[in-house]
């Protein structure tokens, strides 16, 4: 008796729906059975379309990254260093204030409680981190050959603050920080900024 084809599987969906339960509950929280009572599928077929756990939650911070993250990148952009610092502590008030989405971050979910059997996931979620303030660095470094910053800052110091307040946002939206709360945090951070000469 012939069977019916398939239900084509929507990737993208899946990975909507995985993205929100990581960032939910961490790496290490999240257990193959809520991926597949959540994606609706089961084991074979979620190793068959994304591989083990670990190659999942890689495919989803890529997402993340790219969704969540945006203003990251576009804040790097910015032809002035006091509005890259704008950007990205106000991006960061928008996205963890933003009630339709989990609280905390993927990141810091990700990788602040893995087990030792999670020990790579932590490593490149540090590294990811890492990254990340070397990026906003670099941009400062240039703002200051540029003249944009003052003779006496210090890109990689700028940088690092920014990203403890970024991160520090993250945590507060768990503790239940609303928007306004954490864009006042963003207004108390941009008024310490260093002014330039120009």
């Amino acid at each position: 008796m012939p069977t019916g084809r398939p239900r084509e599987f929507d990737t993208e969906r899946a990975l909507e729906l995985a993205t929100s339960l990581f960032w939910q509950k961490g790496y290490e929280g999240t257990s193959l059975s809520d991926l597949t009572e959540t994606l609706g599928i089961t084991r074979p077929s979620l190793y068959a379309a994304f591989g083990n756990k670990e190659a999942l939650f890689r495919l989803v911070l890529q997402r993340y990254e790219a969704k969540a993250g945006a203003y990251r990148t576009k804040a790097l952009k910015a032809p002035m260093a006091l509005e890259v610092a704008r950007q990205l502590l106000e991006g960061a008030a928008e996205l963890h204030g933003d009630k339709a989405n989990p609280v905390g971050c993927l990141g810091v979910h990700g990788a602040l409680a893995c087990s030792d059997e999670a020990a790579m996931i932590r490593r490149d979620m540090s590294a990811h981190r890492i990254a990340g303030e070397a990026a906003i660095r670099r941009r400062l470094t240039r703002a200051k050959a540029e003249g944009d910053l003052p003779p006496n800052a210090s890109p990689s110091d700028l940088a690092r603050y920014l990203s403890v307040v970024i991160y520090g946002m993250a945590v507060q939206s768990v503790g239940g920080a609303s928007h306004a709360e954490l864009r006042r945090v963003a207004a108390i951070a941009l008024s310490q900024w260093p002014k330039s000469a120009r």
